[in-house]
């Protein structure tokens, strides 16, 4: 899951959910930790989990939960004060660069080589995307915790109604199907946009418009990647033109506004998540994107969950790629408690562990939990995650992230909901604005 980027200061907000110390049998209480997160259902799922960890190891375990909302600004304030409210952090995967460089976590190469962690363990997208710092370095500063990425949902039984079937095969040529491909995800959306269905006026599609934090980058990018954008040049480093706006970027740009404007509903000009959710939840949407995190939730669901609900990955289109999503988890280095600390880095790390932390609706990282068998088996949504996750893209996590982010926030946004501009001039700015920050950060 991203994580908000605003760089402004909202203040210590009140923890949220299961923020409430959990600390496990009172032989415990002399020995305890603070593990830093975001309150949502798989935070959950962990401090079920981490009473395993006081059971075998008699120290206790806090949780520090504050919604997602507030979730960067709360604990990045907390990283940049030298703060010791925090033992463990699952940290966005953008902080990694400025955690690493500004001393925040504990590098763990050391106690990973003593004992006999291996990263190759891990699936390779999550070890570069959660735990690496220089990208590509074996330098590691996180073990991958929360595997997660883009992917939709879908309603299986509208798709299933004999009547829609005929009249979408009538008017497209082929099956009502979970599309696989952007045109056909846009049919599929046109089709649906101001049908009535059950006496309900439904939409097509719920896409990523969110402007404040991150929102409708990590909607855009799941075009942007597959039709061709690059952030730089692969040979030179900092260098974007040509990549960031190449002729096929901009069909990938365009192609997101069209969906925009043809077939979601009206209003949702700033959404995230959150909307998301609500949208497929209240029966206004037949397809929604949004992070497989939130899908056992969604499968569990009364109204539109079991046999109502599908699941499919992101659509392609010159390539296969999607958002990628989720944390790692880190030792914070102003901690007063390292070494129990380190010491539930090495817990979670185990087989056994990441099995459960599956089955108890976390997203493992581990290739003993993807590499099973029985995996995609193991839920309706388990192998488009296992697909997913084999295709990941992920943004700058670069030191100067929250400053790239927000200058992309406001192109990409300016372009597909305020109407301004082409798609061309949208990038052609934001490789602008990315440049200045590298220059300042003496990288160009």
């Amino acid at each position: 899951m991203r994580a908000r980027a605003t760089v402004q200061v909202l203040g210590v907000l009140g923890a949220f959910g299961l923020a409430a110390a959990w600390a496990g049998p009172a032989a415990a209480q002399d020995r305890s930790l603070t593990l830093c997160w975001a309150a949502w259902d798989p935070a959950n799922a962990l401090v079920e989990l981490s009473k395993d960890f006081t059971t075998k190891t008699g120290v206790g375990m806090k949780f520090e939960f504050v919604p997602w909302t507030s979730y960067a600004d709360r604990f990045l304030n907390e990283l940049n004060s030298k703060g010791k409210l925090c033992d463990l952090i699952i940290g966005d995967s953008q902080w990694i660069g400025g955690s690493a460089e500004n001393g925040h976590y504990v590098k763990l190469n050391d106690f990973f080589a003593k004992e006999g962690i291996k990263m190759d363990d891990f699936m390779a997208a999550t070890v570069l995307g959660y735990s690496e710092w220089p990208k590509h370095s074996p330098n590691y500063w996180a073990l991958p915790a929360m595997g997660d990425a883009i992917g939709w949902t879908y309603r299986k039984d509208w798709f299933s109604r004999p009547e829609i079937q005929a009249e979408f095969k009538k008017q497209y040529g082929r099956d009502l199907a979970p599309p696989k491909t952007w045109d056909e995800l846009k049919q599929v959306a046109e089709f649906f946009q101001g049908r009535e269905i059950d006496g309900k006026k439904v939409y097509g599609a719920y896409i990523y418009t969110e402007r404040g934090s991150e929102g409708i980058t990590m909607g855009v990018t799941n075009a942007l990647y597959t039709f061709g954008f690059q952030y730089q040049d692969p040979k030179k480093p900092y260098h974007m033109e040509g990549f960031v706006n190449s002729p096929d970027a901009v069909k990938g740009l365009e192609f997101y506004k069209s969906l925009y404007k043809c077939c979601t509903a009206p209003g949702l000009t700033n959404a995230y998540m959150q909307e998301g959710l609500d949208a497929f939840k209240s029966g206004q949407v037949a397809m929604q994107m949004n992070f497989f995190a939130f899908f056992p939730g969604l499968y569990k669901d009364p109204n539109v969950g079991g046999d109502k609900i599908g699941f499919f990955v992101n659509p392609s289109e010159k390539v296969a790629a999607t958002q990628l999503g989720g944390q790692g988890i880190s030792v914070v280095a102003y901690s007063d408690h390292r070494d129990d600390a380190l010491q539930y880095i090495k817990w979670f790390a185990q087989p056994d562990v990441q099995k459960k932390w599956w089955s108890l609706g976390g997203y493992s990282c581990h290739k003993a939990v993807l590499n099973d068998p029985e995996f995609p088996k193991s839920t309706p949504f388990a192998a488009d995650f296992l697909t997913s996750m084999g295709m990941v893209v992920d943004f700058w996590a670069e030191p100067s992230y929250a400053s790239l982010l927000l200058s992309m926030q406001k192109r990409m946004h300016d372009y597909v909901i305020a109407d301004q501009g082409t798609a061309k001039q949208a990038l052609d700015l934001l490789i602008k604005d990315w440049t200045k920050v590298f220059k300042d950060d003496g990288k160009l």
